[in-house]
């Protein structure tokens, strides 16, 4: 199903959704242990990253897919042959959790980059192909790198994973953790929660506890919304709505 045959109908949710979500319970609110419920309050530091319809504050990279942003709800639309792309925040980030909402067309590989950079020169890395041997790899200048929190729909199901994209691959995939696998809806919202403070990375999906990743490589970077680059002539969608962050 693709995402625009229910677009009003997400947006119809959005309102009970947070409602709902506001409720929350004293299990979800142990950070330690389990996303806790959303909060949606500025009084305890959560900053709205999109206010209003506009993409100030951000600037896309790579690619040239679409992004339109209507009733704060961020639309990705894939561009038949055109590279990866990522809508990216001038502002750089360290410490800090991140929650947002998103919801993918099945057929679309997706994800949002935290602690991100570009490669300032054109460069040479080495990364894993399927077989996980390592194989040589040229990354054009201006080339977006760094950790990114998986979104996957297809039957593989990593969601929630962290991948190093153009630079070492798959940091911490989801091939051991069952119910993580299990956590994401396809063709529906799903709730995403990124813990980055200090040299550990932790996501949940759903509420879910999914990666919990201790890696030294990048204390802070951009965060971006990426829109996978497609083979095929299809146009395809990837939506994120109540992206919130709370720098520590």
């Amino acid at each position: 199903m693709k995402i625009s045959n229910y677009w009003l109908n997400g947006l119809f949710g959005l309102t009970l959704f947070g409602l709902v979500a506001c409720g929350g319970s004293s299990e979800q609110a142990a950070e330690t242990e389990e996303a806790p419920a959303e909060t949606a309050s500025s009084e305890d530091g959560w900053v709205t990253m999109f206010t209003t319809d506009t993409k100030d504050g951000w600037t896309q990279l790579n690619g040239q897919a679409n992004y339109e942003i209507k009733d704060g709800v961020v639309i990705g639309t894939t561009k038949a042959g055109e590279p990866n792309s990522f809508l990216s925040t001038d502002k750089m980030y360290s410490d800090f959790i991140l929650e947002y909402e998103v919801m993918v067309d099945t057929a679309l590989n997706s994800g949002v980059q935290i602690r991100s950079h570009q490669y300032e020169k054109d460069s040479t890395v080495m990364i894993p192909n399927r077989e996980g041997e390592l194989i040589e790899r040229n990354q054009k200048e201006g080339r977006v790198h760094g950790y990114q929190i998986e979104i996957d729909p297809s039957p593989r199901a990593y969601s929630g994973g962290v991948y190093d994209e153009a630079r070492r691959g798959w940091l911490q995939d989801l091939s051991e953790n069952e119910a993580a696998r299990n956590a994401f809806k396809r063709d529906d919202w799903n709730q995403f929660r990124v813990e980055a403070i200090g040299d550990t990375i932790r996501t949940f999906v759903n509420g879910v506890p999914a990666a919990n990743l201790v890696d030294t490589m990048d204390a802070s970077g951009f965060i971006a919304l990426q829109v996978h680059s497609i083979r095929t002539d299809d146009t395809l969608q990837v939506m994120w709505r109540n992206i919130r962050i709370k720098e520590m």
